[in-house]
């Protein structure tokens, strides 16, 4: 039971203000508890914060302040709170900045209220305009949910009597409805497909595990297309009968809208959605939805972690070794590890589901930490297909293209056969450099260390760190001279170019993150590959995340070597699990198919690998070379990043943190630099890192916060902690 405080008891309130302290108030009129949500004065303004238990004192209560009132939600459980507390205490990050992880819903101090909320209609309006064919399109983009009306015009660029005005006609609803409502009941009794040999077992293991009803984690290793996510939706089911809440990450948002498809079919209704592209309606909706138990299922980004669930039975984090699970601004922190933790402190069962498991998730699996369920084969007829290289050193490609003429001629021949060919690029934009031939300089950003990329579909050159653009000059400001500006390099706009050339009957389709101006504009172009409007598609890693295209039957990897160049940690463990995952898009119909690997070392070890599918050898050889460099995840890391507008600032802390680091060295820990990052200045500040290097088993968050607790920051000098750093830019 939580503690009550009556009427004037002093009670310590967490805001989610930068403050990282608990402050101490006075309850309010009628008392309140630890857990409840509260409204508080902090200076002239009102905030929302959480009663964390009993004031600490010390303070003249005639000095206190009253708490203003409580929030109609539920409280905070003693779980979230506990997770809340432990994810702050193992990221090094503020409290309160966990807090606002765990608040980001609007109107959460609202009363309960009807509001109006607008939906598609039937039919269209007698008259249609430019503008309101913008409004019918977001709303059908959106599959039914609804929006207030300022968000609905702010949305489609028009003004509220164009919305008015397809209400008149019928072709926009106008309802009344509570602001928060429960979600459509999801039925588990409802049969899923016929699971056969491994994926009946492994549904089984899952089910038997959440039905047990403690803490247990499953990495849930299957080839592409071997049924895994069928196999979890059997574990979803076996929570959803206990009367339990169930989570399942996914790391793109793209991905969203099949998975959902799939949901409906198996439970008959769609589960709630928590993610950058649902409205703010929803996202209010689903927040108090969700602590009153009355959303079964959410399925959403990494930040639905911080939900306050009720009862929270089972996690599962879909392609868990997605590097898009980690969170690299603000509260830095990996989800899949978040999700593990969140799952003790709830008694959750979690499952890891991969094709190509992260190194980490393997060797815990090893370790005897996690179960592991193997699905060795593809779900139904589908096979797996063929891979083999294309020795670009043997090849004769003309200057200025990239599409070797072996690939060229399987391409051409799935265009004969009516099937799909998907080429993949790891590179968004035209060219990721634009030289003057005249006098060398390569052109950059105004505000970071960082070369534009030339969007050439937007007539922009784009810096990929900052999002600085601007338009692609005609002369060199360098040099001055005019017509010497070339691009250097293939993006998948380059390739989209030479394959139109090509292939000039073939329907291309590029599929880039930044071509994209909504996630549901994203979406419709990957539902309308799937029904075969296009022959040809041109992919960044986007398209290596989950999509399933039954046409296609070819895959080509333009060019297999880029992740292998430089010196990151995982550069071989993320080129592995690429390359296996975009080959994974072929052939999952009927037809078996091909992958074809571009590249100048058909020898190198990791294409040796990704070609043998000799994947528990690779990792037995990463890990083996992991182990005996003490890295990951048999030693830790953690990343210190300075930053300020001059770079002296940053490096003069730096080297005032190298020279006094005892609190290191007293567990043993090695710290490098201080250096300037690989990207040295971002947004116009420079940045300075350090790398602190600790053996497995040492307190290193421990140390970490004594050697910086001494640490006044300089004004304008910014100091951030990456405990477990996934990259190093």
């Amino acid at each position: 039971m939580a503690d009550r405080f009556a009427e004037g008891a002093r009670v310590g309130v967490l805001t989610a203000e930068r403050l990282d302290r608990v402050l101490d108030y006075l309850a309010p009129e009628g008392g309140c508890g630890t857990g409840d949500f509260v409204e508080v004065p902090l200076g002239p303004r009102r905030v929302l914060g959480v009663v964390w238990g009993a004031g600490e004192g010390g303070f003249d209560a005639a000095r206190l302040r009253s708490v203003a009132r409580v929030l109609d939600a539920a409280p905070m459980r003693d779980e979230l709170r506990a997770f809340l507390e432990r994810a702050a205490d193992y990221t090094l990050t503020p409290l309160s900045a966990m807090l606002r992880l765990a608040t980001r819903a609007p109107g959460l101090g609202d009363a309960p209220s009807m509001q109006k909320i607008y939906r598609r209609g039937a039919g269209l309006p007698g008259r249609m305009t430019e503008p309101r064919a913008r409004v019918i399109e977001l709303l059908e983009g959106y599959g039914g949910l609804a929006f207030t009306l300022g968000e609905l015009a702010g949305e489609a660029g028009v003004s509220p009597t164009v919305v008015k005005g397809l209400v008149a006609s019928g072709a926009v609803l106008e309802e009344d409805t509570p602001r928060d409502r429960p979600y459509p009941r999801l039925d588990p009794a409802r049969p899923g497909l016929a699971l056969e040999g491994d994926q009946a077992a492994a549904a089984a293991r899952l089910c038997a595990g959440v039905a047990g009803g403690g803490y247990g984690t499953t990495l849930l290793k299957g080839v592409t297309g071997s049924g895994k996510t069928e196999v979890y939706l059997e574990a979803v089911a076996e929570c959803l009968r206990k009367g339990r809440q169930a989570l399942v990450l996914l790391p793109e948002i793209a991905l969203t809208a099949e998975f959902l498809a799939r949901v409906e079919r198996r439970f008959g209704a769609r589960p709630a959605e928590w993610h950058s592209g649902v409205t703010m309606v929803e996202r209010r909706r689903l927040w108090r939805m969700v602590g009153r138990g009355e959303a079964q299922l959410v399925v959403g980004a990494r930040s639905a972690l911080f939900l306050p669930f009720r009862d929270l039975g089972l996690i599962v984090v879909d392609e868990e070794h997605d590097s898009s699970y980690k969170q690299e601004e603000g509260a830095l922190y990996n989800a899949r590890d978040m999700a593990v933790l969140r799952a003790t402190l709830a008694s959750a069962q979690v499952v890891l589901a991969s094709a190509t498991p992260s190194l980490e998730s393997w060797a815990n699996a090893e370790a005897g930490k996690y179960a592991r369920l193997d699905l060795s084969a593809r779900f139904g007829p589908a096979e797996l297909p063929e891979m083999a290289t294309i020795d670009m050193r043997a090849e004769d490609v003309p200057a200025g293209r990239w599409i070797s003429p072996r690939l060229q001629r399987a391409v051409a021949a799935r265009l004969a056969a009516g099937r799909q060919s998907l080429l993949f690029l790891n590179r968004r934009g035209y060219a990721p450099v634009t030289v003057c031939r005249a006098c060398g300089h390569m052109i950059g950003c105004d505000h970071c260390d960082a070369r534009m990329v030339e969007h050439r579909f937007l007539k922009r050159l784009v810096c990929h760190q900052c999002g600085e653009t601007k338009p692609i000059p005609e002369t060199c400001p360098s040099c001055g001279a005019a017509d010497k500006l070339a691009p250097v390099g293939p993006g998948v706009e380059r390739l989209a170019e030479e394959t139109a050339a090509l292939f000039p009957g073939a329907r291309v389709a590029v599929l880039s993150s930044d071509l994209f101006t909504t996630a549901r504009a994203l979406k419709a172009q990957i539902e309308a590959i799937a029904g075969g409007e296009a022959d040809i598609i041109i992919g960044t890693q986007l398209v290596a995340k989950g999509h399933n295209f039954p046409l296609l039957t070819l895959v080509g990897v333009i060019d297999a070597d880029l992740g292998l160049q430089g010196s990151d940690l995982r550069a071989a463990e993320r080129t592995f699990q690429l390359m296996r995952q975009v080959a994974g898009r072929a052939g999952r119909g009927a037809e078996q198919g091909v992958a074809l690997l571009q590249t100048f070392q058909p020898e190198h070890p990791v294409i040796r690998a990704i070609l043998t599918g000799d994947e528990e050898g690779f990792w037995r050889a990463e890990a083996a070379e992991r182990r005996a460099a003490g890295m990951p995840p048999y030693g830790r890391l953690a990343g210190i990043i300075l930053s300020a507008p001059e770079a002296r600032a940053a490096f003069d802390l730096g080297t005032h943190l190298a020279r006094n680091d005892a609190a290191l060295r007293r567990i043993g820990a090695q710290l490098y630099g201080p250096a300037p990052a690989p990207i040295a200045r971002i947004r116009g500040r420079h940045r300075v890192r350090l790398l602190v290097k600790a053996a497995k088993g040492a307190p290193l968050q421990a140390a970490i916060r004594d050697w910086l607790a001494p640490v006044k920051l300089p004004a304008q000098v910014r100091l951030a902690v990456d405990i477990d750093p996934q990259s190093f830019f």
